[in-house]
């Protein structure tokens, strides 16, 4: 898997495949397709333009093999969460990070345990830029 520069413009109904594919591949679009009804019905055609639009993007490739494409992810999904982060609070909270939390905090959706693991994290990031 590579990463590149910019990331592809992916819709929420393509992430859905995408996040299918990042779990499992190489994969098969039935497996895709399988793996997608777990959760709620979706048509055979539907994923296969979904397949093939991520393709377009470069966000997934594929190969062939017998009678059967295998798609692999292009795109790392740790960079893409990270884009996706960035691009989330720079578009909502000017790239601040607290205002975000405290929004989440004002409506009570964060609980105990999301507050000790942002201790956490805030206590290493202390630790490694001290």
């Amino acid at each position: 898997m590579t990463t590149s520069k910019a990331q592809p413009d992916i819709s929420n109904t393509e992430f859905e495949v995408l996040d299918v594919i990042w779990d499992s591949n190489p994969i098969s679009s039935n497996e895709v397709i399988d793996r997608l009804n777990q959760h709620k019905p979706w048509h055979e055609k539907t994923v296969k333009t979904l397949l093939g639009r991520l393709v377009k993007k470069g966000a997934i490739s594929f190969h062939k093999q017998q009678r059967q494409y295998l798609y692999y992810p292009i795109i790392a999904r740790e960079e893409y969460v990270q884009e996706e982060t960035s691009s989330f609070l720079s578009r909502l909270f000017k790239g601040k990070v607290a205002p975000m939390i405290a929004g989440f905090a004002n409506q009570n959706e964060l609980s105990k345990e999301d507050i000790d693991e942002l201790k956490a994290v805030i206590k290493q990031w202390e630790q490694n830029n001290d």
